[in-house]
């Protein structure tokens, strides 16, 4: 990567951020429709380029402004491209950190909110991001969060939202439920060090698994999203195939829902091999059976916490596993055998049926809690190729087969699972069937700042509606607006409770009293439709039109964090299904490409509030200017990895373009006169050269690579060659109309990543036209072909030297070159050469002796 040089001549004529930035950020800002996008008739193709939802803290930090900088430089290449282009932004407004903040310094949410949204708006524009303010998008307005309320009542409708009593996450913290997918190895994902809870709570869930295949299949598709994004999704979503086998509970039972234990097991060519059933603390047949024995019930209630313990920690996998046994039996169905009934630690409630049966011959979880207790171990598959006993547990499912296995005795287990599920079908005691680690988005959250529910609860009830059931709101009752002055308080459930004529209201059916549900919705479902309010904005009679969402969508490039794999982009992916179904669009997916940038890291952790090391643009900005701060965040490092914050690589960018500054101003009557010229000298050719070589370079790294990073190296080589030929310049060697192409094309090369600063130089030289929609310049073919190739010379394979040669040198003038170069004549002497191999263009291997 080039040094990046100055000297004392460069100091005259130094660019002054400080003065021009703001003259154009005024020019821009009073153009509304500078960054607006044309109609859908414009004839152009379009181009939709989003960075992710920002939640308004009040200050964006280097972090914030690497991943705008990645869209916005996008964005304006793309107009220069021809496309029309759709760069919209706004606020994900809702949410706990509000409601924490106005706890802490007594301002109501909104308030906090709103001014925090203010000032991080005007930190864009001074950035001098290109985004159509017309479109903003605040979630916590009523003209937004109306149809997060719409969307639920469609979704009720539908079957997708229902409400039920369950285990769920609860963050001490927070004083709120979590969904599965907030909490991070047992902890909240917005306060990594709090252990979170296991409560019983009735709350509204919204029926994601119902797309649980379409999910799966659907990132199969998704070729521009990351492998690793891909990779994260369909583990969370976990399929497995299995069977559902039921085993009867041996002797006495007093109720009819404990007289089986039904398991699922993906390996029911296993069955044989099971010598126990093992339950959960919390199975229905382990509380009936706790019930009768207290002495049981206490151990149970020993493991149950032991579970708990281990949840909270998330460690569940790696919890020391107990059990007990219950002195019960259940039936193994395929062959008729008592085996006993365990309760264990390590078995979840919520995962898969609730019990398994227990094969340690062939688990190593199994296996671990077999010989701690004595269990039996009973071998059932073998490997082909031998027929007596191999090491335990034995693991394996391809090249082995099933021995003391009644009927299937001898199959291969593939083709056994298949059988015996059909068997247990046929035969009333099990069928195939599929599970998913994946569960239903549990959306209720007990705190103030974010969407009323639309649901209320008839007090008396009313025909098909039992007393404190629930009924939906009608649309016309839209929005539910929230109080605008709430007691908010982090006891008693959420503070909407404690406000009476908030919850006091009347049932639409019957006109009785009713009660509100006062839970809030759950944050992320702001963020999983945003991006579609984005083409209809202002839109007061739907969440938007759908001609104008099939326009625009899907996404054509979608730009922001690693860390939102699973919460965010599956939830918006879920979120794109369900208006599919509803007939709002037409697209299965959001985005067709993902790109997820890395980190800003400082003081060896990444750039955020919370940890105290954020670095302030606005700090960088006053010393350097915005196009060198928005500049060294792509030039540092590629856009995908972690960038370590450096304070000297800003200045140096600052140099950089303070170099530039003085070439084109000294130059800008020359390069005014516009004009085009192939060269005729060497000076002219090998500038040409270098100028479409770097026009080739930028171009390609924008078709997808996105090595900015390169691209602004590129544009610093090129710059060099100019300040090398600048004597040659001055002297009348290079045409004014060569110096002209040479600095109109480095202001367009530099105008996505420098926007102020090739506004500024445009102007100077004469351009016409807002730079943005200045059509990017194009490669010359014949101008990259260098004069000269270099050749590697080999010697028996090995690589000797480079040597240069015209290009269209014939095979005798290469083998030549190769044969009196110094180097490989060294390396030769006192040998024979037996044959030179010249390979056209390629290289020249000798074989010597």
């Amino acid at each position: 990567m080039p040094e990046i040089q100055t000297n004392e001549i460069e100091k005259q004529g130094r660019y002054n951020p400080a003065e021009i930035e703001p003259k154009w950020q005024q020019r821009w800002d009073a153009d509304l429709a500078l960054y607006a996008a044309e109609g859908h008739d414009s004839g152009k193709p379009k181009y939709y380029c989003i960075e992710m939802l920002p939640y308004p803290s009040g200050q964006l930090h280097m972090g914030h402004v690497r991943n705008y900088a990645i869209g916005d430089a996008l964005a304006r290449h793309m107009w220069m491209r021809g496309y029309n282009v759709l760069h919209p932004m706004g606020w994900d407004a809702f949410g706990l950190p509000a409601e924490n903040a106005a706890l802490k310094n007594n301002t109501p949410p909104r308030e906090w909110t709103l001014a925090n949204i203010a000032a991080m708006r005007k930190q864009m524009q001074r950035l001098g991001l290109s985004y159509d303010w017309a479109t903003e998008v605040t979630t916590c307005l009523p003209e937004y969060y109306r149809w997060n309320q719409w969307f639920f009542l469609k979704m009720f409708e539908a079957g997708l939202a229902y409400r039920k009593k369950s285990k769920v996450n609860w963050c001490p913290d927070c004083q709120t439920v979590l969904a599965n997918e907030q909490v991070v190895d047992g902890r909240c994902w917005r306060h990594e060090d709090t252990i979170v809870e296991q409560r019983d709570l009735t709350q509204w869930f919204l029926r994601i698994t119902k797309y649980s295949d379409e999910l799966l299949d659907g990132l199969d598709k998704l070729e521009g999203w990351p492998e690793k994004v891909r990779t994260m999704q369909r583990n969370w979503i976990g399929r497995s195939e299995g069977t559902l086998v039921d085993f009867a509970v041996d002797g006495e039972v007093k109720a009819a829902d404990c007289a089986k234990i039904t398991v699922f097991t993906t390996r029911v060519d296993t069955i044989f091999g099971a010598t126990s059933v093992q339950l959960a603390p919390e199975h229905v047949v382990a509380k009936a059976f706790a019930a009768e024995d207290a002495a049981l019930a206490g151990k149970i209630e020993e493991l149950l916490a032991q579970q708990t313990l281990a949840r909270e920690a998330g460690d569940v996998g790696g919890i020391e596993k107990h059990g007990v046994d219950t002195g019960r039996f259940a039936i193994n169905p395929f062959n008729g055998e008592r085996v006993p009934i365990w309760v264990a630690n390590y078995i979840l409630a919520d995962y898969g049926t609730g019990a398994i049966m227990s094969v340690p011959a062939h688990d190593e979880r199994d296996f671990e809690f077999a010989r701690k207790y004595g269990l039996s171990i009973k071998q059932v598959i073998v490997p082909k190729a031998e027929a007596g006993d191999s090491e335990l547990p034995y693991t394996a499912e391809d090249d082995a087969v099933l021995v003391d296995s009644g009927e299937w005795t001898g199959e291969g287990c593939v083709e056994a699972q298949q059988k015996m599920a059909a068997f247990a079908k046929e035969n009333g005691f099990g069928t195939a069937t599929v599970t998913y680690r994946l569960k239903d988005w549990g959306v209720s959250r007990q705190r103030y700042w974010g969407t009323p529910i639309p649901m209320v609860y008839c007090v008396n009830g009313h025909e098909g509606v039992e007393p404190g059931g629930v009924v939906p709101l009608p649309e016309s009752a839209l929005p539910v607006v929230l109080p605008p002055q709430v007691d908010i308080t982090q006891q008693g459930g959420s503070p909407l409770g404690r406000v009476p004529e908030f919850v006091n209201t009347t049932c639409p059916v019957c006109g009785g009293a009713a009660r509100r549900e006062t839970d809030t919705m759950d944050t992320f479902v702001d963020s999983s439709w945003y991006f579609y309010r984005y083409t209809d904005a202002k839109n007061s009679n739907a969440p938007f039109a759908s001609e104008k969402a099939n326009y625009w969508f899907p996404i054509d490039q979608y730009i922001g964090g690693v860390e939102h794999a699973i919460l965010h982009l599956i939830y918006s992916r879920f979120w794109t299904k369900v208006m599919r179904d509803l007939g709002l669009i037409k697209n299965d997916e959001p985005a067709a490409r993902l790109f997820t940038q890395g980190m800003v890291i400082k003081d060896g952790a990444k750039m955020s509030k919370s940890k105290g090391n954020v670095v302030s643009p606005d700090d960088m900005i006053a010393r350097y200017g915005a196009d060198a701060t928005r500049m060294y965040a792509l030039f540092a490092v590629p856009p995908d990895k972690d960038l370590e914050w450096q304070e000297d690589g800003v200045a140096g960018i600052s140099r950089f373009l303070s170099r530039v500054y003085r070439l084109t101003t000294k130059y800008s009557a020359v390069a005014s006169v516009g004009g085009a010229s192939r060269g005729g000298t060497a000076v002219e050719q090998k500038l040409l050269r270098k100028l479409h070589q770097t026009i080739a370079k930028i171009t390609l790294d924008f078709s997808g690579r996105w090595h900015f990073n390169t691209s602004i190296a590129a544009t610093m080589e090129l710059v060099n060659e100019i300040v090398a030929s600048e004597a040659a310049i001055d002297d009348g060697d290079v045409s004014p109309a060569v110096v002209a192409e040479i600095f109109r094309n480095l202001v367009l090369l530099l105008a996505p990543f420098a926007p102020f600063f090739a506004a500024e130089l445009w102007e100077q030289i004469g351009g016409e036209g807002v730079i943005f929609r200045v059509p990017w310049p194009m490669a010359d073919a014949d101008l990259l072909r260098e004069d000269e190739l270099e050749i590697p010379v080999q010697m028996n394979g090995k690589l000797l030297n480079v040597v240069k040669v015209p290009v269209g040198s014939t095979e005798d003038v290469v083998k030549a070159a190769a044969l009196v170069d110094a180097k490989v004549v060294a390396r030769i002497v006192g040998k024979t050469v037996v044959k030179v191999i010249v390979v056209p263009g390629k290289l020249v291997n000798l074989v010597v002796k």
